[in-house]
C-alpha cells in the first residue's frame, strides 16, 4: 500500500514540472518584449503595489489587538463573583454548625426517661427541673402536641405532649389514651417542659458513648445518639427554638 501511494505521488509531481517549464519560457518570451518599458512607467508599478501591501499588513494586528482586549472584558466578573460565593458558602457554613456545649468537653450525665416505649435522653446540665403533672389549661388554636399551660408555685408551664411532638404519625387513639403522663421535665431556664410517663435512670457518659450530630439542618433538635441503648439524646437548646416557632419534629425552625 506504501509503494502504491508513493507512486500516486510521483506521478502527480511530473505533470507539475512540465506545466512550470511551459510556464518560464513564456515568461522569458514576454520580458524580452517588454525590455523597452520606461523606467517612470516601473516606479508607477512598483509605488502602486507599495501602496497595496500596507492594508494588509497593518489589518492584521488591529483584529488581533481587538481579541486581546476582548478577553479581559469577559475573564473580570467571572474573578469578582467567585470570592463572593465563597465568602457567603463559609458564613451559612459558620451559622449551621453548632455552638460547642459544656458536656462536649468531656464526661457528663444524662436523664433518661421514657414516652410510650420510646427512651429519650436529656443532658443533666441543660435540665431545669422536673415537676409532677398537673391539672393544665388548653388553648385554643394550639398544635396537637401543645398540652396545655401548668400553673406551679405562680409560674406558667407549657406543657408539650412529648409523644405527640415525636411521633405523631403513630398516636392514633389508642395510643393517645394508654399514655400515662407522670412528670414534667423543664428545658433548662424557658417555661417549656416534656412530659414523661417514667423517669428511668441517670448516667455518666464519655464522649465515644454517643454519635454526636454536627451542623444537622433536618434535625436540629437532636445532638446524637447513644450508642448503647440506641436512643436519642436532645440538643435542649435547639428543642426550645422549634417550640418557640411553633414547630414539631417534622417542621424545621
Amino acid at each position: 500500500m506504501q509503494n502504491y501511494l508513493s507512486e500516486l505521488l510521483t506521478e502527480d509531481s511530473v505533470e507539475p514540472v512540465l506545466e512550470q517549464k511551459q510556464q518560464l519560457n513564456e515568461l522569458l518570451q514576454q520580458a524580452s518584449v517588454t525590455h523597452n518599458v520606461d523606467e517612470k512607467q516601473l516606479d508607477v508599478i512598483t509605488s502602486a503595489k507599495s501602496l497595496n501591501k500596507p492594508p494588509e499588513i497593518t489589518a492584521k494586528p488591529e483584529i488581533k489587538a481587538k481579541e486581546k482586549t476582548a478577553e479581559p472584558q469577559i475573564k473580570v466578573p467571572t474573578t469578582t463573583e467567585e470570592p463572593e460565593a465563597i465568602t457567603t458558602r463559609k458564613s451559612k457554613a459558620e451559622f449551621i454548625v453548632k455552638a460547642d456545649k459544656d458536656y462536649r468537653k468531656g464526661a457528663f450525665q444524662a436523664m433518661f426517661f421514657d414516652v410510650a416505649g420510646l427512651i429519650v435522653a436529656v443532658p443533666l446540665i441543660e435540665l431545669g427541673g422536673i415537676h409532677n403533672v398537673d391539672k393544665t389549661n388548653s388553648l385554643m388554636g394550639k398544635p396537637a402536641w401543645f398540652k396545655g399551660v401548668m400553673l406551679h408555685r405562680d409560674e406558667k408551664i407549657n406543657v408539650v405532649d412529648t409523644a405527640q411532638w415525636i411521633m405523631p404519625e403513630k398516636c392514633n387513639e389508642n395510643l393517645i389514651n394508654s399514655l400515662n403522663y407522670q412528670y414534667v421535665i423543664m428545658l433548662n431556664n424557658s417555661q417549656w417542659g416534656l412530659l414523661a410517663e417514667n423517669l428511668i435512670d441517670t448516667v455518666t457518659l464519655e464522649q465515644d458513648d454517643v454519635k454526636w450530630l454536627t451542623g444537622s439542618t433536618k434535625r436540629p433538635w437532636l445532638a446524637g445518639l447513644i450508642k448503647e441503648r440506641m436512643c436519642a439524646l436532645i440538643d435542649v437548646d435547639a428543642l426550645i427554638m422549634m417550640l418557640n416557632d411553633g414547630a414539631n419534629i417534622h417542621q424545621n425552625a
